[in-house]
């Protein structure tokens, strides 16, 4: 018998990592509508956007303005949003963001490569970041991108990921996301992973964030449950990537990931009625074709209530 959680938080990342690599740009009116439609839906956590430079992510050049159009608004729904350095902190502060979220990836040649720094040496830099966020109240946490796997790497070792943990620790952070980036986890080596960590930090709180590239985004949802995991990202319409992983797909589909869950009795607390209808209206402004099993198959409940009527 499965050893399922009896309920689980989603956080849904659509409006951020969904959208930051569209070419079409979605106006804030737009966003601001998807906002409000997922608060309706019933999710406890949404990532809003990230503090990235304009410039380099114009996707996200609004991210200030959504959170000073929600201050206040949804005290019992956490917000929050991605930062690249200490000037992300100022920006979410200056803006009224309350919880923000730090990246690394589990790639030694890629951060090498790019920053000249393994990975625990980037970590150890957020210090100030997280000194700064803490100084002003807000809430950090910090993303291990692919350390299920890297186009540069392969597999990830363990003590490696270990010590990517150990370097948030030391910083204060112990929320941590495990993020598979580049689609190439499977359900045994997100078992292993996950077991590993939550005997060996019991400090820590955990995320899960899977890309559903190569089909696995489910059964490695379904793994790590198995291990206790209770919190995982997903985006609406399954929209989403990598940019630096060739043919890439996105992540994994919220609302496919809500009704599986709700299937096999584990509880999201989220409408999937009222999250297809928002990736409806999403895949409609960009007018593209999204990933989603449910948006092409529809509800079991629904086929069945078809059938019977015949």
């Amino acid at each position: 018998m499965l050893n399922l959680p009896g309920e689980v938080r989603i956080c849904e990342v659509g409006l951020r990592d969904g959208l930051q690599n569209e070419k079409q740009i979605v106006s804030t009116a737009d966003k601001l509508m998807l906002l409000e439609g997922l608060v309706e839906a019933g999710f406890p956590v949404i990532e809003v956007g990230s503090f990235m430079h304009p410039k380099k992510v114009p996707q996200m050049a609004d991210t200030d303005e959504l959170f000073k159009a929600i201050a206040g608004k949804y005290p019992n729904v956490e917000m929050r949003g991605l930062i690249p350095n200490l000037r992300g902190v100022q920006r979410a502060v200056d803006c009224g963001c309350k919880k923000v979220k730090l990246n690394v990836s589990a790639s030694r040649e890629h951060n090498l490569k790019n920053l000249n720094m393994t990975p625990e040496e980037s970590v150890a830099g957020f210090r100030d970041c997280v000194t700064s966020a803490h100084d002003n109240g807000l809430e950090i946490s910090g993303s291990i991108s692919m350390p299920f796997g890297s186009p540069w790497d392969g597999r990830i070792p363990q003590d490696q990921i270990d010590a990517i943990v150990e370097a948030y620790l030391n910083v204060g952070i112990s929320e941590i996301s495990l993020s598979d980036t580049s689609g190439m986890g499977v359900p045994a080596q997100v078992y292993e992973i996950c077991s590993h960590v939550r005997e060996k930090y019991p400090e820590a709180t955990w995320w899960l964030h899977f890309h559903n590239t190569r089909g696995n985004a489910i059964a490695n949802i379904f793994a790590a449950m198995e291990t206790g995991m209770t919190q995982f990202d997903s985006s609406f319409a399954g929209l989403g990537g990598c940019p630096f992983v060739p043919n890439a797909a996105g992540n994994i589909s919220t609302e496919d990931v809500v009704n599986m869950c709700e299937e096999s009795g584990v509880k999201t607390g989220i409408d999937v009625r009222k999250v297809m209808e928002l990736s409806r209206k999403l895949l409609g402004i960009l007018d593209k074709a999204g990933d989603s099993y449910i948006l092409r198959a529809g509800l079991s409940s629904d086929l069945i209530e078809k059938m019977s009527a015949k």
